[in-house]
């Protein structure tokens, strides 16, 4: 377990003691992702599930990652030139993230997307991935992930990236 500083909360991965029901962060795709589909898509290896609990039991927020691959068309110019002619880059998918409605105001989203990018940095040195993708849900999603730095793809309005380079960087790796 993960313990961040000064919060009283932990992450770790979705398990049988978590109270998937009772979580709510008023965005109702997310709210049913976890009560009904995270278990199964954990099972099946299709997605990783974190949760932030103080508890144990409580989950005040989540968030899921899995492999994904961009088509090497869609990035920047700029960023394309850097990386390898392959059809398809390797990237790590930040699928869902929720903070419950009953924890908002807490910088819970940021505490979860820093573990998020780390974790996948962490695992980009065991498989490749050149960056992490999101998918805003909405405006408001794509907000909040341009302020920590993501960069919107050209060919997908609400499909954003952060270069792992820069993801090194932001933890001095």
């Amino acid at each position: 377990m993960k313990q961040p500083p000064d919060r009283g909360f932990y992450l770790e991965p979705l398990n049988e003691r978590h109270d998937r029901i009772s979580f709510c962060c008023g965005i109702d795709p997310l709210d049913r992702y976890l009560q009904k589909h995270a278990g199964q898509d954990l099972r099946k290896r299709v997605a990783a599930v974190f949760v932030l609990t103080s508890d144990g039991t409580t989950v005040a927020g989540f968030y899921t990652l899995a492999a994904h691959a961009v088509d090497l068309a869609e990035l920047p110019a700029e960023i394309a030139r850097q990386l390898p002619r392959y059809p398809a880059v390797p990237t790590t998918l930040l699928g869902r993230l929720a903070v419950s409605l009953d924890f908002r105001g807490r910088r819970l989203g940021e505490l979860l997307l820093m573990d998020g990018l780390h974790r996948a940095l962490m695992g980009s040195r065991q498989v490749a991935s050149a960056a992490v993708v999101v998918d805003a849900k909405d405006e408001a999603a794509g907000e909040f992930y341009l302020r920590y730095g993501f960069i919107p793809l050209p060919s997908r309005r609400n499909r954003l990236f952060y270069p792992m380079k820069t993801i090194e960087k932001l933890f001095g790796s």
